[in-house]
């Protein structure tokens, strides 16, 4: 069991949570990286692409928080669980970049 390790996890999850909601179900996509107004097509669509997935990685976090408090800090478990969460998280990342760009007009 590490604590210290699931509370930093937890928090984090909160907190990328909270972004997630904000611009799912509240529309601020002035929190998207990069996001330029006088591009983006589908303001609503692109809020509800980037919060969803921005949600995914909040879940994430948190199983990862959960099996970290209760996994030996040393388990193959909790490291394979890291793995996992870095190989999905570089993947939802690049679908993040890729997808966004269908709510943006060519130039």
């Amino acid at each position: 069991m590490n604590g210290p390790a699931a509370a930093v996890l937890l928090s984090s999850a909160i907190f990328v949570g909270g972004l997630g909601i904000a611009i799912k179900y509240f529309g601020h996509t002035e929190l998207i990286a990069g996001y330029d107004p006088d591009t983006v097509t589908d303001e609503g669509g692109l809020a509800s692409f980037v919060g969803t997935n921005i949600l995914v990685v909040a879940g994430l976090l948190l199983a990862l928080a959960v099996l970290e408090s209760t996994q030996p800090a040393d388990g193959a478990a909790t490291d394979a669980a890291w793995i996992g969460f870095l190989i999905v998280v570089f993947a939802l990342t690049g679908w993040l970049i890729v997808g966004s760009r269908r709510f943006e007009r060519g130039e």
